[in-house]
């Protein structure tokens, strides 16, 4: 949704924004002129979406909620102010949308709002003044919950069946997660609601990540040399994003319900008089409700239940940012009301933030599995939330520089999520001029290879495919591409370990008498493996390219060069400008290839594997597929909408294989465009300029006649059974 570029200028202009109202006084904004007030209240709709769209869309915040409470109250108080500047496209009129795109968009069958939050005892007091208030009562009971800090979801159940999981989104529509939530044990798939009445409910609760799940997880991760995630938090959104459910199944979420948002049968109010009476049907019925709860009188028994569980959370197995506070009385709901952002029934007690004060000492880069640099901050060792924390993660150089974080600065440290340390910001009054700048490495801290920053991408990488710290993920990887059967992650491992192989030119060298003196090794295992090490010089051009692992260089890519190009000298002479001309890659991967043929290690290793007789160059199939004819020679020819037979690459790569040139702009140069469902605003522009539209049908027609002449196109329909 938003480039790199923009996000630096969204992330500086929040600064900013920050900046100016710490500086000024809140009667500031009632002086404002209308001018001003609309110019300042665009700025932070602004800046407020972009925070919504990494908050809920993303689940990546880059701000804390405070500042985005700070940023939000803001805005609100200036609508209140200048009334006549409010749009109806203003956060403070609607909740923001967070839609993926991935799944199937639902109507929530009640609205699920946000929370106002509150900081301090006084606070909860100014907020029990005015429910007092608006209710004519002299004390009000209250309860009070954990404020889960996950992923919120509605879950339908009819006739004490699970019909559906839906995400919170804008609070009206959400995502289907159906599938991936059925994965998780504490969610009944059947609930006994019948016993009570009720034969449609829509329960309200958090998907969380269960701290020592996490913590595991994270280690696996680290072994695999994958990303670590920032907090639990994260790690529940990005689970509930998986297309495999299997795979969420593996990851070990966990549920709580807290809510019931609507019921047929049993009525809310009526039949459920209270919230701490619809936690324990809930209970009852088999879900897990928050266990740590608490009915209280008044609010000075909330301020000790809040102030009590701020000592205790450390030990719970789920993370919580805050306590909600609820008034008991469901009736009591419908007299208090809703605002337009939140209920005033209902509050958020919010912890507070667990940050030290500490020295930065020094910047140390960490090369992952896929080259990438990551930037780590050594500090002097500090106490934060009763860890001493001595590392924090710098994320990327962007990072660095929109905080403005420098070596010997003195900076708050938090602990995210409680979990892994992030530098806050740096402490500017501090500085006494001997600061250093954080220089971004211009060689690999591992190989000493160049390092290269593609295009509209945040991180340097390692391009070096030998590189110590990506080999053995290369290794694997190489095993698969070219079917090498016996080259899997314990082979690699036991190579690497035994500095058999310290490149991947490597393979080729091995012998029958080194192998079998490897623990667990014997004649017919080496002999097995070399067969096979063997076997793959004969593969094909573009499966070797694949094996190569050029970043964005996947199976089809390598396809559409293998056609291009005859041979790797081909391939490595060629220019940016003909790279990017190519159908199906663009700028970003002609960079890419280019970048990987710039490291001096590649060549190396590419001229090594050449020497054993592991050409790069097209096979004589490959030759003979070259010679076929070409009927849809000098056709232009554009997709849009989603194919049903088909993914993008692989009607492409159809197109390229009868000689046509897939683009992916309409001009009128185009022959004609193969239209999917929901296609794009390609296909208004077809239709205003007269171009030819052919459905995905009579597409599968015209490439089901050209298949007779063309072996790769009609195994290819075979394979799918389109013929």
């Amino acid at each position: 949704m938003y480039t790199a570029n923009e996000e630096r200028e969204l992330q500086n202009l929040t600064d900013e924004l920050l900046k100016l109202l710490e500086r000024k006084k809140k009667d500031y904004l009632g002086k404002l002129s209308t001018e001003e007030a609309k110019e300042l209240a665009e700025k932070l709709r602004k800046v407020i979406r972009y925070h919504d769209y990494k908050y809920y869309v993303l689940a990546s915040p880059v701000i804390s909620d405070y500042q985005y409470d700070k940023l939000f109250h803001a805005l609100e108080d200036l609508e209140k102010v200048h009334s006549e500047i409010i749009t109806p496209d203003s956060p403070t009129q609607r909740i923001a949308p967070a839609f993926t795109g991935e799944f199937e968009k639902v109507k929530h069958l009640a609205e699920m709002t946000s929370l106002e939050n509150t900081y301090s005892p006084e606070d909860l007091k100014e907020w029990d003044r005015k429910v007092k208030q608006l209710l004519g009562r002299e004390e009000v009971e209250y309860i009070v919950e954990p404020k889960f800090d996950g992923a919120s979801v509605e879950l339908v159940y009819e006739d004490d069946l699970l019909k559906r999981a839906v995400t919170r989104g804008d609070g009206v529509i959400g995502e289907d997660i159906t599938m991936n939530v059925r994965t998780i044990k504490s969610i009944p798939l059947k609930a006994p609601f019948s016993r009570y009445g009720i034969n449609l409910i829509s329960i309200r609760g958090e998907i969380v990540m269960p701290k020592s799940v996490f913590e595991k997880l994270n280690k696996e991760r680290e072994k695999q040399g994958l990303p670590l995630f920032a907090n639990p938090r994260n790690a529940a959104a990005g689970t509930l994003r998986l297309k495999n459910p299997s795979e969420v199944a593996k990851r070990g979420l966990d549920c709580y319900a807290y809510q019931i948002l609507y019921s047929e049968g049993k009525r809310l109010c009526d039949d459920i008089k209270t919230q701490s009476e619809a936690l324990k049907l809930l209970a009852h019925c088999g879900f897990k409700s928050p266990r740590i709860q608490k009915v209280c009188k008044n609010i000075d028994e909330v301020i000790e239940t809040v102030l009590q569980a701020q000592e205790e959370r450390e030990s719970w197995d789920f993370e919580a940012d805050g306590m909600v506070v609820k008034v008991n009385d469901i009736c009591a709901w419908n007299v208090l009301g809703e605002t337009m952002h939140h209920p005033k029934w209902a509050v958020a007690y919010k912890f507070p933030a667990k940050q030290a004060v500490t020295k930065l000492v020094d910047v140390v880069w960490q090369v992952g599995r896929t080259g990438a640099l990551t930037p780590v901050a050594v500090l002097e060792p500090v106490e934060v939330g009763g860890v001493v924390v001595s590392r924090a993660s710098l994320f990327n150089p962007d990072f660095i520089k929109q905080k403005d974080i420098r070596i010997f600065d003195y900076v708050i440290v938090e602990r995210a999520g409680e979990t892994i340390p992030y530098i806050v910001a740096p402490i500017k009054d501090r500085r006494s001029g001997k600061e250093k700048l954080v220089e971004v490495p211009t060689h690999c801290p591992v190989c000493k290879a160049p390092i290269v920053k593609e295009l509209d991408e945040a991180v340097p990488r390692c391009p070096n495919i030998n590189c110590p710290a990506q080999l053995k993920e290369h290794l694997v990887y190489w095993g698969k591409v070219l079917d090498i059967k016996g080259l899997g992650e314990s082979t690699a491992n036991i190579l690497l370990k035994n500095e058999l192989v310290k490149s991947i030119a490597d393979l080729y060298y091995l012998n029958k008498f080194d192998l079998i003196k490897l623990p667990g090794w014997g004649l017919k295992k080496a002999e097995n493996l070399l067969k096979q090490i063997e076997k793959s010089k004969s593969a094909t051009f573009w499966k070797k390219l694949t094996a190569l692992g050029i970043r964005h260089v996947g199976e089809k890519t390598a396809q559409f060069l293998a056609q291009k190009f005859k041979d790797i000298n081909e391939l490595m002479n060629a220019s940016f400008s003909e790279l990017a001309s190519i159908q199906g890659i663009g700028a970003i991967t002609a960079t890419s290839i280019r970048n990987f043929f710039k490291a001096k290690q590649n060549i190396e290793m590419i001229k090594r594997l050449e020497e054993t007789g592991f050409y790069f160059r097209r096979t004589e199939e490959e030759e003979k597929e070259q010679k076929l004819p070409k009927p849809l020679e000098g056709q232009n020819i554009v997709f849009t909408g989603e194919l049903e037979h088909f993914t993008r690459k692989e009607a492409q790569y159809l197109v390229s294989l009868l000689g046509g040139n897939p683009t992916n702009s309409v001009t009128k140069k185009t022959s004609f465009v193969v239209v999917g469902e929901n296609p794009g605003s390609k296909f208004a522009k077809a239709q205003k300029l007269g171009i030819k539209l052919l459905n995905e049908e009579e597409f599968l027609k015209l490439i089901k006649k050209f298949s007779k002449d063309n072996p790769e196109v009609k195994k290819i329909l075979e394979e799918k059974k389109l013929i």
